[in-house]
């Protein structure tokens, strides 16, 4: 294999998203025990279902019979039934039944390729094995999950976008005081600035040197073997309600290449009486502005071009932008090394 080869396996990796990750696919209460839920994750067609003691199932979605969705079937004692010939499937891809024909030589045999799940914060999360890590590993949580001071919401998005764009976008403070300039407190902050990379001991954190705690002035990304997270702080004026500043955790689900999913929870550290006045605060006010901020990014980030970054010219402020690539292709790069290794190891 040539040099130029393997770059653009390792590009096409990147495009359409790492595996040996961890990857939120939907929220919890979209999971239920009496309907499937069919997405896409790295352009893979899955399904998701609960069973009777609320574990949650994923395969991929695909009838081992005629290839039918599963997400248009029903859920039969806690397997999935298709609903073109009603080929029933657990929930490791082993043919239960085909009703149609009992003791069909299909049943009894695992045709479907199952996923890892877990769920926590309202979501459920899925791991897609790679050749280096088949086994999924622990799924890192941001430090908000676990503390009992922070409470919050989560809100998902579908965005017709590359999800390298969302990550891109999140690894950028600067646009915080152009695309935002007209959001709540986004207005606030200097035009001019420049910007500086720390790196951290699990990641980076890119921030403006020139203020802090006016607008959307830094992100962190936090980086662990199956896991790839940021958090970033929104400054918000005492009239926003107690807590502080708002913390938003983001992750971003790669779908295929045009689109993705992002994750992004709305945290507060509130306790008490305090906490529930937020959440009411929240619900009744706040949210439309937050909405509002993502529906501003998701428009700017779907006109823009599948190809831009071939035609782009980075400056200082895209510190970030630069770094977080070389995170997704150093990691791509081993991927791609390792699966080559495996299939010459296969072929001898």
């Amino acid at each position: 294999m040539t040099t130029l080869d393997k770059k653009t396996l390792i590009e096409d990796r990147v495009n359409k998203g790492l595996h040996g990750y961890w990857y939120p696919v939907a929220k919890s209460v979209e999971i239920k025990a009496n309907k499937p839920y069919g997405t896409q994750l790295l352009g893979q067609k899955i399904v998701l279902w609960r069973s009777p003691d609320g574990s949650i199932k994923c395969l991929e979605d695909f009838c081992p019979h005629r290839g039918a969705p599963l997400s248009y079937g029903e859920i039969h004692d806690g397997d999935i039934g298709c609903r073109y010939h009603g080929v029933i499937v657990d929930g490791e891809g082993v043919v239960k039944r085909v009703p149609a024909m009992p003791e069909c030589a299909l049943e009894g045999r695992k045709v479907l390729t199952s996923y890892q799940t877990t769920e926590t914060n309202d979501a459920v999360f899925v791991y897609v094995p790679s050749v280096e890590q088949p086994e999924a590993p622990e799924l890192v949580l941001p430090q908000e999950f676990t503390g009992a001071e922070w409470t919050g919401f989560l809100c998902t998005s579908v965005w017709n976008t590359n999800y390298r764009y969302a990550i891109d976008n999140l690894a950028d403070p600067m646009h915080g005081c152009y695309l935002h300039a007209e959001s709540f407190t986004l207005a606030y902050g200097a035009k001019q600035d420049l910007m500086k990379l720390d790196k951290t001991d699990d990641g980076f954190r890119i921030s403006r040197v020139g203020q802090v705690g006016e607008n959307f002035d830094w992100t962190e990304f936090s980086i662990h073997p199956g896991t790839l997270f940021c958090y970033l702080d929104i400054p918000y004026p005492q009239v926003a309600g107690p807590g502080g500043n708002m913390r938003i955790v983001g992750f971003v689900m790669p779908m295929d290449e045009r689109r993705c999913k992002v994750f992004f929870w709305r945290m507060r550290a509130v306790t008490g009486l305090a906490r529930e006045s937020w959440r009411f605060l929240y619900r009744a006010k706040l949210e439309a502005h937050h909405w509002a901020v993502l529906e501003q990014d998701r428009v700017m980030l779907e006109g823009m071009p599948d190809d831009a970054r071939r035609r782009e010219m980075l400056y200082q402020h895209d510190l970030g932008v630069s770094r977080i690539r070389q995170v997704l292709t150093r990691a791509a790069k081993s991927q791609i090394e390792a699966e080559l290794a495996a299939s010459m190891v296969a072929a001898e």
